[in-house]
């Protein structure tokens, strides 16, 4: 009874689903983080300037630029 063929069988098959699904789940992990990466951290400075350049695309996005 303690080397039953179907118990181990069972474990194994148990074993490789949970591998499988461990290594999906680290690939999944592993590419959400490189498109993470390639994200920017947005402001609300950001996002007031990117309003202005839309608005005036021949405006200087930086102040300090406006003749002087």
């Amino acid at each position: 009874m303690a080397n039953d063929p179907d118990k181990n069988d069972a474990k194994s098959a148990r074993e490789a689903r949970l591998k499988s699904a461990l290594r999906d789940n680290l690939k999944r992990r592993k590419s959400q983080a490189r498109g993470r990466a390639g994200m920017a951290i947005v402001t609300p400075d950001d996002d007031a300037r990117a309003r202005d350049e839309a608005v005036s695309p021949c405006a200087p996005s930086d102040p300090r630029d406006r003749g002087g």
